[in-house]
């Protein structure tokens, strides 16, 4: 076996992820990072380290014209190589607001929806240490707290029963990724959006990072165990479910108040991108409140409403 799938298993195996008996969701975007972990796992299988079944998954943005159909093919052509199912969905991406986030919302609804219909436990995402350093980075430039600067988990909770899981997470780099690829002979897709220094994250891959290598030539590692070193308030507040007690947040102060309001609705919804501290504001102060029956608006058409000493959230 090859250091790669080594590694890749041993993971699999850390996490407590199934080994028998399962089905599994892997999104592919055509990218070295999620063709080398489709890859990766097809091997463990073909080796039966694992004895699962895979579908690959592609979503189509349709953001870049004729590349982004250039994508679709190549993903699907590799999948038939491997001897997988596969499906190919189209995204709706609002053109309205960031762009980044309609893309990344639209993708994970469409992959969770291909996952209902094929009785996935999971979908694997392709997320690396790279990732989780530039999402630690991205977080602190927008003052995010303990719940932003714990960064992306391993495991999380994707829809209803369905998790996302990223196995490659807490030791590949892109180096490690592009790598495998290499070993296997294939060339992946290049997304020229990754790029276009007019997204956040371009920029932290390209201007910030470089100047902090200059400090710490192994700033990526070292970034992204930071980020799985800080306490995530989402992982207490999963005890919680849909519904938070207000005693919980009138207990605490302001600040401790907050960083409980945003991981619980970072457990509800998988991500607090779109949720400001004005929406954080007007949750606390609705739990304070002496009136029952209001209701707080969130991003997405989502809400919190308060009945009975309890916060709910609610999905609309």
């Amino acid at each position: 076996m090859k250091r790669f799938e080594r590694e890749l298993i041993t993971e699999w195996r850390r996490l407590g992820l199934p080994i028998h008996d399962a089905t599994l969701v892997v999104g592919v975007s055509g990218g070295a990072d999620s063709v080398s972990l489709l890859l990766g796992l097809c091997e463990l299988v073909r080796r039966a380290k694992l004895s699962i079944r895979l579908v690959s998954a592609h979503i189509e943005h349709g953001l870049r014209g004729a590349e982004s159909a250039e994508d679709a093919v190549f993903v699907s052509e590799i999948a038939a190589s491997l001897g997988i199912d596969h499906e190919t969905r189209k995204a709706k991406v609002p053109r309205i607001g960031n762009l980044e986030e309609n893309a990344r919302v639209a993708r994970y609804g469409l992959l969770a929806r291909i996952a209902r219909s094929n009785g996935a436990f999971a979908v694997a995402a392709a997320h690396t240490l790279n990732d989780q350093a530039e999402t630690l980075l991205m977080n602190l430039i927008r003052g995010s707290g303990p719940a932003g600067l714990a960064g992306m988990r391993s495991v999380r909770p994707l829809e209803r029963e369905i998790l996302l899981v990223r196995p490659l997470l807490r030791w590949a780099g892109r180096e490690d990724t592009e790598e495998y690829c290499r070993s296997r002979g294939i060339e992946p897709r290049h997304d020229a959006m990754n790029d276009d220094r007019a997204f956040t994250r371009v920029r932290v891959r390209r201007e910030l990072l470089p100047l902090l290598r200059t400090y710490n030539p192994k700033i990526v590692a070292t970034l992204a165990r930071t980020a799985e070193l800080m306490p995530s308030a989402s992982e207490t507040a999963f005890s919680h479910g849909q519904s938070l007690a207000v005693r919980d947040i009138s207990d605490l102060d302001g600040p401790l108040a907050d960083d409980l309001i945003r991981g619980w609705l970072n457990a509800q919804m998988g991500s607090t991108r779109r949720i400001s501290h004005k929406h954080i504001t007007a949750i606390r102060r609705l739990a304070l409140s002496t009136k029952s029956g209001k209701e707080a608006e969130l991003p997405g058409g989502a809400s919190v409403r308060k009945r009975s000493g309890e916060l709910k959230f609610v999905r609309k």
